[in-house]
């Protein structure tokens, strides 16, 4: 069974920037689709970023040319660089990642800007 284990949250003032970081405990080299969600209190939870195994990424229009996605296969790991944050990015932010014929999720890490 994979585990994600995400973290890098934490509290930044408006225009500031973090890192997330997402380990899986397996390869995710076999991992077809890696992405972030995040999930704001009373709101759905909404695609943030994704990345494919080729290295093709997407990311939600709310956040285009402010976050990064990217994959280190040799560490098993997903970052999510976040640049000029603004308050409606806090949420909690989840990992997931789609392997061939299964689902994995991590347990979300909190990510509050505020000033």
């Amino acid at each position: 069974q994979v585990q994600l284990v995400e973290s890098g949250g934490g509290l930044v003032q408006p225009g500031g920037s973090l890192k997330l970081s997402c380990a899986a405990s397996t390869s995710i080299f076999s991992a077809n689709l890696m992405r972030w969600y995040r999930q704001a209190p009373g709101k759905v939870r909404e695609l943030v970023a994704e990345i494919t195994t080729a290295g093709n990424t997407n990311y939600g229009d709310s956040v285009k040319g402010r976050f990064t996605v990217s994959r280190d296969n040799e560490k098993n790991t997903v970052y999510l660089q976040m640049n000029s944050l603004k308050i409606e990015d806090t949420a909690v932010y989840y990992c997931y990642a789609r392997y061939s014929g299964s689902y994995v999720w991590g347990q979300g890490t909190q990510v509050i800007v505020s000033s």
